[in-house]
């Protein structure tokens, strides 16, 4: 019985040796493909990152780009909103002497119907007191007027700002 095994011996051996080289070369084969992918794979991700840091600068770009806009229109806004209110101020004073002429016209009327004679008082009395009455009206009136005048001009002006940004983020 010996003799067969060692006969059968080198027989053995030598398909222990085949099927080591054939596994040694399988396991090379399964290395060689395993290390190109992951030399594939890790050329992918660094186009990846390289491209995720490209398209972040263009984002960051365009961010800087829209908020200057919106800078630009904020400041042009300020300033028509300044004018706006420089314009009420103007107006204002330029009312205010229409309301002092209204004023003094009402005094002069009110001690003219003091001082007058008796025949033209009595006529003068209900013009005198219509004209004062219609005095006060138009000095309220155009104060009213300015005021509003102030707060639509401010608000036009706001809404153009706000236009002018949002057309801004819009592009």
């Amino acid at each position: 019985m010996t003799s067969i095994w060692l006969r059968i011996l080198p027989y053995i051996a030598a398909i222990a040796l085949v099927a080591a080289a054939l596994f040694g070369a399988y396991h090379h084969g399964v290395s060689a493909t395993d290390s190109r992918w992951q030399a594939e794979w890790n050329a992918r991700d660094a186009r990846d990152a390289q491209a995720r840091k490209d398209n972040e600068a263009a984002e960051r770009a365009k961010e800087q780009a829209r908020q200057l806009s919106i800078n630009k229109a904020i400041q042009d806004g300020q300033r028509t909103i300044d004018q706006a209110t420089a314009d009420a101020t103007a107006a204002r004073a330029a009312a205010d002497s229409v309301r002092g002429a209204a004023d003094t016209l009402a005094a002069r009327l009110a001690a003219s119907e003091a001082s007058g004679n008796s025949c033209t008082a009595a006529a003068s009395k209900a013009a005198s007191r219509a004209a004062v009455v219609l005095a006060h009206v138009l000095k309220r009136a155009d104060q009213r007027a300015g005021d509003l005048a102030e707060v639509a001009d401010q608000a036009r002006a706001r809404g153009m700002t706000c236009e002018a940004a949002y057309g801004a983020i819009a592009k």
